[in-house]
């Protein structure tokens, strides 16, 4: 997977993503892996579990997520997530993928100003949290 354009951090955040699902892929059950990288610089990691009943799934951002809050991380830096291809697919190489729209508006929640690794098909960039759920509900204070 090409990685150009982003710094150092990134491409390690990149790469623990990859290295988890790669070694946790099972078809059907695990799919997506997300990495976070907090301010203090730990990275956490999860792993989709995906369910027969799709309500009761959680999304592996939510908890990489809740591994960096539970670890006493108050700041998150930059999230990836990444997919395992399936075994009919082509391309054998996990791919990063944007954050679905729940988990956007978890992100947004739990982690403004993050930003957010996606591939835009002209390499590799860093997006804000928030440019992905433009006229987010809030509630009103």
């Amino acid at each position: 997977m090409s990685k150009p354009g982003v710094s150092a951090d990134d491409h390690a955040l990149i790469d623990a993503a990859v290295e988890l699902i790669t070694a946790r892929y099972r078809e059907n059950r695990h799919h997506i892996a997300a990495a976070v990288r907090g301010k203090s610089g730990r990275i956490y990691t999860g792993i989709h579990l995906d369910t027969y009943v799709g309500r009761a799934s959680v999304c592996a951002e939510a908890v990489a997520l809740g591994q960096a809050m539970s670890a006493g991380e108050t700041e998150i830096d930059a999230i990836v997530s990444v997919r395992h291809p399936r075994p009919r697919e082509q391309h054998r190489e996990p791919q990063l993928v944007s954050p679905c729209g729940i988990c956007r508006e978890m992100l947004n929640d739990f982690a403004p100003g993050a930003a957010v690794l996606l591939d835009g098909g002209e390499g590799l960039h860093r997006r804000p949290v928030e440019a992905l759920l433009p006229d987010k509900y809030r509630r009103k204070p």
